[in-house]
């Protein structure tokens, strides 16, 4: 096979199957496949876009992997996730040794009448980016593959009425542990999760420092400036501090608008501008909201 620098898509798992040389899927929204100590392929695509989900255990990884813009770490991390239209991106050579582990995908539409179709856009870490791998126990890592199992069990089944009503209760029930378990890591965690925080906070503070800031800041552009995903920043203020990272760069702006408007002569809409407001009415808006004051009646009352 041709390694090409350009991602391929891969719109259905039939188009996976193919393309890794696997048997076609015996039902065309799933597979579940266990790894046993394959090696991997050195002419596997370097680019990759799956446009369905992916749920994989691997073993033995020594490989760059790169989700997204970030690399996976799975140095110690066993599990890892993946959302229809993400690159995946694996570098390999000629020493790349054998994996083993369980392999799920699942396009969309399996879901899509159930009610996980909607949840599943509250699984954070299906977006998660670098050093976001799930680290499981023994004890978690055998709950996990017993579930692949049931779910390959299933798969194997033929086809009838409630196939893929079973299937989707086992999926539900997987992703409803893993959403444990990374809770759970982000309490065992807790060391690091402060240190970014503090990391975080010291951002923000040098940010709105600045004697001219262009605009305001974003979550997501936070995140990348710290090397996470918006999602696993949000996730992580709000195990550790119960609030989200934009309810954190507000506390940081009205802070800072409040030392403006009590330490300064700029006017209310200067003090919007220097802050990174397009229309002070935003501003207004804001302050109000979140000191239940207007910029003006908090001046006049201090």
């Amino acid at each position: 096979m041709k390694k090409t620098t350009q991602p391929i898509m891969l719109n259905s798992i039939t188009d996976f199957c193919d393309l890794l040389g696997y048997p076609k899927p015996k039902n065309p929204l799933l597979m579940v496949v266990e790894i046993a100590c394959v090696p991997m392929r050195t002419d596997m695509p370097l680019k990759m876009i799956y446009n369905f989900y992916s749920v994989f255990i691997k073993r033995n990884i020594k490989f760059p992997m790169r989700y997204g813009q970030q690399y996976y770490d799975f140095s110690e991390g066993i599990m890892g996730f993946s959302e229809p239209k993400q690159v995946f991106t694996i570098d390999m050579d000629q020493n790349t040794p054998a994996i083993s582990g369980w392999f799920l995908m699942f396009h969309p539409d399996l879901i899509r009448k159930y009610g996980l179709g909607k949840k599943i856009n509250d699984y954070n870490f299906f977006s998660y980016s670098a050093n976001e791998a799930l680290h499981l126990s023994e004890d978690e890592e055998r709950m996990i593959e017993k579930i692949m199992q049931d779910i390959r069990n299933e798969y194997e089944q033929s086809i009838d009425a409630f196939s893929q009503d079973v299937i989707v209760s086992h999926l539900d029930l997987l992703l409803n542990y893993c959403n444990r378990f990374y809770n759970r890591q982000f309490i065992t965690r807790r060391n690091a999760e402060e240190d970014l925080l503090i990391k975080f906070n010291q951002y923000l503070r040098t940010y709105f420092e600045q004697d001219v800031i262009e605009q305001l800041p974003n979550v997501n552009d936070v995140a990348a400036e710290l090397n996470v995903s918006a999602h696993y920043l949000s996730d992580m203020l709000r195990n550790v501090t119960g609030q989200s990272a934009q309810q954190h760069i507000h506390k940081h702006l009205i802070e800072k608008a409040k030392e403006l408007l009590l330490t300064t002569q700029l006017t209310i809409n200067e003090t919007a501008y220097k802050l990174g407001f397009e229309y002070p009415q935003y501003f207004n808006r804001l302050f109000k909201n979140k000191t239940g004051l207007t910029p003006a009646g908090f001046r006049g009352s201090n």
